[in-house]
């Protein structure tokens, strides 16, 4: 008769996280108020690296909504990318663009103008397609060689800066002539390198986790300083550029 397998170890990546389920006899008590006190920690770290992101580029985020009001102003679209957390990040930016909705101005008003604003992450078969057929370094150049035109607007996210794919569409981008916008984290790897970045912002950060949370803040930042861009060029509630 066959025991058994023991089950196995932690993972010491998980057990470095969350210390306090692996130290032993639980101890309920204990255990809640070592979350409670991991998940203050957490908190207290993003607001922090939130302020830090303001603090260095509150001026630069505001500059680039000026120049992507005035893009759009222009007839402009707007192409987001970018790989795993951040294909989701991508959509979530496609989606808070071209989704009418209300400026937090505290009136209860606010009615924002609706924008042209696609993710390259969302066709499975153009991925699929180009994956099998070339390869995933094209799967966002293809898309941007073939729909993307001079003026629009290129927005890539990665946390670490390296991704190739990336890195190919923001080339794909410059040779196009599109306005391009990269978030990245740690120290913002080749894309801080490229030269074909516009406005480049880095969550000075080495957990991926923390990222993309100070990424979120700064697109719904970026989204909104735009549309109050858009507002001072005239554009009415409801208005289309598509």
């Amino acid at each position: 008769m066959s025991v058994p397998d023991a089950p196995d170890a932690p993972d010491a990546s998980v057990e470095s996280l969350y210390p306090f389920l692996y130290a032993g006899p639980t101890d309920l008590e204990a255990v809640l108020a070592a979350v409670r006190r991991s998940t203050a920690e957490k908190a207290e770290e993003i607001v922090a690296l939130r302020r830090e992101v303001l603090d260095r580029d509150g001026a630069r985020i505001a500059a680039c909504a000026r120049v992507l009001a005035d893009a759009f102003a222009s007839g402009a679209r707007l192409f987001a990318f970018g790989n795993g957390g951040s294909a989701t990040d991508a959509q979530d930016v496609a989606a808070l663009f071209l989704s009418p909705g209300f400026l937090p101005d505290g009136s209860g008003g606010g009615a924002t103008v609706p924008l042209p604003a696609f993710a390259l992450t969302g066709d499975v078969a153009v991925v699929t397609a180009l994956s099998n057929d070339v390869g995933f370094e094209v799967v966002f150049a293809r898309q941007l060689a073939a729909s993307g035109r001079a003026g629009d607007i290129a927005l890539g996210l990665s946390t670490s800066g390296n991704s190739r794919n990336l890195v190919a569409a923001f080339e794909e981008a410059g040779r196009r002539g599109m306005t391009t916008v990269g978030l990245a984290g740690y120290d913002g790897g080749q894309m801080a390198e490229l030269g074909t970045v516009d406005d480049l912002f880095v969550v000075p950060s080495s957990s991926v986790h923390r990222i993309q949370e100070a990424q979120t803040t700064v697109y719904h930042v970026l989204w909104e300083l735009t549309q109050h861009a858009l507002v001072r060029h005239g554009a009415p509630a409801g208005s289309d550029f598509s």
